[in-house]
């Protein structure tokens, strides 16, 4: 991602005491962190905003402008059906906070993007050293450990007993209205993709076959005035249940797919897992997004051979999910999170396993994390280039046709519900 181009209005004032050049010299910094640097979407997205707030200042944008200007949309996206431009502005809010308690701790300017609006402000930060010096420094970008990228302050309401997060009701219609409207159309000026990309997702997006992302929808009963909980069969009555709620991280992560999808051109329909069918695992190519634990027709595939979730005891009367290794090397208990981590809340850990589908001629992915976040981490992994080139160095895949099935296991450090870096800790390759 370039710098930001220093065009604005001659007539530009200063932003609380600073010249234009030296908020985009912080933007251009932003965009340079790990943190963002590897999430295409928000860099655009910053780099607008950057441009029309110090260009334009007193034209306010729209999300429409902002979808079509910035992110490549079409001319026919509609605010009220696709929720991904408050999502994606939610997750730039969050990550800008997560970078000036990190890496950028040391900065001289100060960058948010205040709720309520599409523009930035710009603050001096007193006492700050100066940008250059060494502890000003951006950190590098080695791959190990992998930053991740994003699509994540989160505008999220949390609901604290599961953590669950309501999805925007928007976002909801926007996903039946993408699965009624059927294939998409392929576009002409889809763009061309990075190398690691065109390898990784060639099947999902230029096979013959639809490809189908299935995200977690859990089933509750309650409403978040009352109180939710999961669905208990032995005492609900179904007629009770509430299939309005699902992770925030399963939700930037199908809007981060959506985008790949949107931008290569591909053929691509969302579903909710309540609504996915045994008959429609059979015809298509099958993204899942989400805990098998609240992806329910996961069980209607092939499970993993090498790592699988399972539920242990975690005290009287409490279960913890658990990635579980089913071939763990001499010395390993196998068991993710490990005992040393119990309890911790800043690591947590995601699979990314590539299968046969049902018929030998698709394939299916899973992109699954024990919570929320992690899933999140996961589809960033996937959705980031220099990630996707790492893991496929490990499985010795340098084309498309080269693709075989894997099982991999990502360890996710967080801050503040917010994935911020992921590493590759094991992979298997794998016979389905």
């Amino acid at each position: 991602m370039g710098n930001v181009t220093e065009t604005f209005h001659d007539d530009s004032r200063t932003l609380e005491g600073l010249t234009p050049r030296e908020c985009l010299a912080e933007v251009n910094r932003l965009i340079s962190s790990p943190l963002l640097q590897r999430s295409e979407n928000l860099c655009k997205l910053l780099k607008y905003l950057a441009e029309h707030t110090l260009s334009t200042p007193t034209q306010h944008l729209k999300e429409h402008q902002i979808a079509t200007e910035a992110l490549g949309r079409s001319s026919e996206f509609d605010p009220q059906l696709d929720a991904s431009v408050r999502v994606l502005t939610g997750r730039l809010r969050s990550r800008l906070a997560e970078y000036y308690q990190s890496a950028g701790v040391h900065d001289p300017i100060l960058v948010d993007v205040p709720k309520g609006t599409y523009m930035l402000s710009f603050e001096r930060r007193t006492g700050a050293l100066e940008p250059n010096s060494p502890a000003a420094a951006p950190a590098n970008g080695s791959l190990e450990p992998t930053a991740t990228s994003g699509n994540r302050v989160r505008a999220v309401m949390a609901l604290a007993i599961f953590a669950i997060v309501l999805v925007v009701s928007g976002f909801v219609i926007y996903a039946f209205h993408r699965g009624a409207a059927g294939p998409a159309t392929k576009r002409d000026d889809a763009a061309e993709l990075p190398a690691a990309f065109q390898t990784f997702w060639s099947p999902f997006i230029h096979g013959p076959q639809q490809t189908i992302v299935v995200f977690s929808n859990a089933l509750f009963v309650g409403n978040p005035e009352t109180g939710l909980r999961y669905f208990d069969p032995s005492r609900d009555s179904r007629d009770q249940i509430n299939q309005h709620y699902t992770g925030i991280g399963e939700l930037l992560g199908v809007s981060e797919l959506d985008g790949l999808f949107q931008k290569s051109g591909g053929n691509f329909r969302i579903k909710p897992g309540a609504m996915f069918t045994f008959d429609e695992a059979r015809g298509n190519n099958l993204i899942f997004v989400g805990s098998p634990t609240e992806n329910l027709s996961l069980r209607q595939i092939p499970t993993p051979q090498e790592f699988v979730f399972r539920r242990v005891p975690a005290g009287e009367n409490r279960w913890n999910e658990v990635i579980v290794d089913l071939h763990p090397r001499a010395g390993e208990t196998g068991i993710y999170p490990p005992a040393s981590e119990a309890g911790k809340q800043d690591a947590d850990y995601a699979l990314i396993v590539l299968m046969r589908g049902l018929d030998r001629s698709q394939w299916t992915l899973i992109l699954a994390g024990r919570s929320t976040i992690s899933t999140e981490a996961a589809v960033d992994y996937t959705c980031d280039p220099a990630s996707l080139h790492e893991l496929l160095q490990h499985l010795n895949i340098s084309k498309a046709a080269d693709l075989k099935p894997f099982e991999a296991l990502l360890r996710v450090k967080m801050a503040k519900d917010v994935p911020i870096e992921t590493q590759l800790i094991d992979f298997r390759q794998t016979n389905y």
